[in-house]
């Protein structure tokens, strides 16, 4: 009896052991991703609102920001799995920027040679739908508080004067050009106004608030940046002349290339990068047989009207004919592609003038809105059609539009790894143009020789950017610099110097990323022989989104240890 009274209670056992669930090891990371959502959300707007920031929710960013890093830091990494020491890596980037951001003061900045956050106004309005009445009354209240919003950035921008924390005049006089173009449109085909277009019963009303609030404001605003801020600010282009300037930019660099680099060895990738690219180019313009000077050919692809476009209409189906090109090469590539699809639409004529020649616009399946391919239709004699294939590679297939709409369909993930970062966005849109090469998209020597100068413009980035930030180059040294190198059109030259000027270290980012992906292609083409698959290497490439160039290359390796 006790014999089976033990064998009895042991397969009782046995049967608990066996059917009761295991204890799930807590995730080290759980609390420091909750803990940056909630972060997030308490900085999300509600539809009637733009963001203001007053002293405490100031401090209460950086109170959070500082506890959450500090936990961060805790946690050792070899404990992790690949998908959290990205997770990782990525809240390591973010949190220490809008940290670093806060501390630096960077909202006294508010501004840039794009608009800053008068072309911000543009892009919190352009998508917004108003289906019901709630819709039509919290966008009416968010009409009635733009005036507040616009007073708040006055006082910043004021505040940034007596810090020594200035935006040089150039940026400034861009924003002036954009309230002006503002103030000379109607009411009705102002920004703002758009949404209401869609609600006929009740777009008087707020056209009417347009009229007698928003006007104003802008009126208000341009009436301190002409007679105040400009009076006030700095001649000089470089974020260094400010307070804490140098190291602003150092952190800049780090961050737009989320690798450690230092400005310096930015700079010396960009003379290098550009005596390799012009001799390429050169080597075109042999091929063509043309017998004059590098700066005559510049200066003949610069003005003569067969490389430019007559109408809006021709440039942009052309973009479209290359558009449908290029996804023809795609299933040579990559073996995943996204379902959202998308078109190709001008830049908004609120933005174009100071606009970049294209852009991509990301689209969502959940708002029934494709993707869009923008190309700038402003100025036409200044918008070469053999620069247009490596454009469309970029922005659209299999550049961003490829990438991002695949980072949108990945699943289990924290939503804060769909933030984007321009050295793995910006460098995959550069390599998307290098691709083409081997893909038999440019199909002229003209067209090759555009390619080269979309390279070379970013290479000059490399050295332009930190040369006016760091190492006081001019903005009429960095013109020249650019316009004797590329056959960007002098409208676009200058356009270009204008934003790297408001915008220090974001430009280094492309051509920085751009040679770690050719760079972890060349080594794994190397390593694997014939084993390589360039489509699997892409996939791999894309399969984490937008992601630190360290965890990518991290990635490559562990590839290509598990597949010798």
């Amino acid at each position: 009896l006790l014999f089976c009274a033990c064998d009895t209670q042991k397969s009782v056992v046995e049967t608990a052991i066996e059917t009761a669930v295991p204890m799930e090891k807590k995730n080290p990371l759980t609390d420091v991703i909750d803990g940056y959502h909630d972060f997030q959300k308490s900085n999300r707007l509600e539809d009637s609102e733009w963001e203001m920031l007053g002293e405490v929710k100031l401090a209460n960013k950086k109170k959070t920001l500082t506890a959450l890093l500090a936990e961060l830091n805790k946690i050792p990494q070899a404990d992790l799995s690949e998908t959290d020491l990205i997770n990782y890596e990525m809240l390591e980037i973010l949190m220490e920027d809008k940290l670093f951001n806060l501390e630096y003061e960077t909202h006294l900045m508010p501004l840039n040679s794009e608009g800053g956050f008068i072309i911000g106004m543009v892009y919190q309005t352009q998508n917004t739908r108003l289906h019901s009445d709630e819709d039509v009354d919290d966008y009416l209240k968010k009409i009635q508080n733009l005036p507040a919003y616009i007073d708040q950035k006055i006082s910043f921008l004021d505040r940034g004067l007596n810090k020594n924390k200035k935006l040089p005049k150039v940026v400034i006089h861009n924003c002036i050009a954009m309230i002006d173009q503002y103030l000379q449109t109607p009411t009705e085909e102002l920004f703002i106004s758009n949404p209401l277009k869609a609600v006929p019963e009740h777009a008087e009303k707020g056209y009417q608030l347009v009229d007698e609030i928003v006007i104003p404001s802008f009126k208000k605003l341009k009436k301190y940046l002409s007679e105040d801020y400009l009076t006030n600010t700095k001649e000089t282009i470089g974020i260094s002349v400010n307070e804490g300037g140098k190291e602003y930019y150092e952190q800049r660099v780090r961050f737009y290339t989320t690798l450690d680099l230092t400005p310096q060895e930015v700079y010396e990738t960009g003379l290098s990068e550009v005596k390799r690219i012009r001799a390429e180019m050169e080597g075109i313009i042999e091929e063509l047989g043309y017998e004059g000077s590098y700066a005559d050919f510049l200066e003949f692809l610069r003005t003569d009207e067969q490389f430019y476009p007559k109408t809006e209409q021709e440039i942009l189906s052309h973009a479209a004919w290359l558009s449908k090109k290029a996804e023809e090469i795609l299933p040579k590539y990559f073996t995943k592609l996204p379902r959202l699809p998308f078109t190709v639409n001008p830049v908004p004529e609120a933005i174009a003038p100071n606009y970049t020649t294209g852009r991509y616009s990301g689209g969502s399946m959940g708002r029934q809105q494709a993707g869009q391919y923008w190309v700038n239709t402003y100025n036409l004699p200044s918008r070469p059609l053999f620069v247009l294939p490596a454009l469309t590679l970029h922005e659209a297939v299999p550049g961003h539009h490829l990438q991002i709409s695949l980072a949108n369909e990945l699943e289990d993930l924290p939503r804060f790894r769909n933030t984007y970062l321009s050295a793995f966005g910006e460098g995959w849109g550069l390599y998307s143009e290098y691709l083409g090469k081997e893909a038999g998209m440019y199909t002229t020597p003209y067209e090759d020789f555009g390619r080269l100068t979309y390279e070379m413009w970013r290479a000059c980035r490399l050295v332009v950017d930190p040369g006016m930030h760091y190492m006081g180059m001019s903005r009429d040294e960095a013109v020249e610099y650019m316009a004797k190198n590329t056959a960007l059109s002098l409208h676009e030259v200058n356009t270009e110097i204008n934003r790297y000027i408001g915008w220090p270290g974001q430009a280094v980012s492309y051509k920085i990323g751009e040679l770690k992906i050719r760079e972890l292609r060349k080594k794994t083409e190397t390593k694997l022989g014939e084993n390589f698959d360039i489509r699997i290497f892409h996939d791999l490439i894309l399969s984490n989104g937008s992601i630190p160039l360290k965890s990518l290359e991290r990635i490559i390796n562990n590839y290509i240890s598990n597949n010798l």
